[in-house]
């Protein structure tokens, strides 16, 4: 799947090709995110593999954007690595990462999508995204220092 946005500053393409995203800008990008900081190279290449990742790209070709998503294709699937670079946002391309993964065939007639965020809930809130309905039935086992030797 491929869309192309038009904006003044030049066109924007959205693609679900996994051979024109670029590791090395995503590395560059997210080992610095709040929510995978200091993630090895090695990791990230192996998430990638095994996930459905959105790239936003401009028209010269780099990306710009990513949206990941794990899921077994049936009944799940979990948000993840959405970003924009900076330079880039305002422009619509987090919505359309995610406008193009809610309509995507591979993620069709799922019944459960997840995410975690810390100051995106309304992009999130609308493609129908609500707090958990019964957050005392959820659990985690989180190691945020995984990536740090912890």
């Amino acid at each position: 799947m491929q869309i192309t946005l038009p904006h003044a500053d030049g066109d924007y393409r959205i693609s679900d090709d996994p051979a024109l995203l670029d590791l090395h800008a995503m590395h560059s990008y997210l080992r610095t995110a709040y929510w995978s900081q200091d993630i090895p190279f090695e990791v990230l290449e192996r998430a990638v593999g095994n996930s459905l990742c959105l790239g936003a790209y401009q028209a010269a070709g780099a990306q710009v954007g990513l949206a990941r998503f794990v899921s077994d294709y049936a009944t799940f699937c979990y948000v993840c690595d959405v970003y924009v670079l900076e330079a880039h946002r305002g422009r619509g391309l987090a919505r359309a990462l995610l406008a193009m993964a809610v309509a995507h065939p591979r993620l069709a007639g799922l019944r459960r999508w997840n995410l975690v965020t810390r100051d995106a809930h309304g992009l999130y809130r609308d493609f129908g995204f609500t707090p958990l309905a019964h957050p005392e039935r959820c659990m985690e086992y989180h190691r945020p220092d995984i990536y740090r030797g912890g």
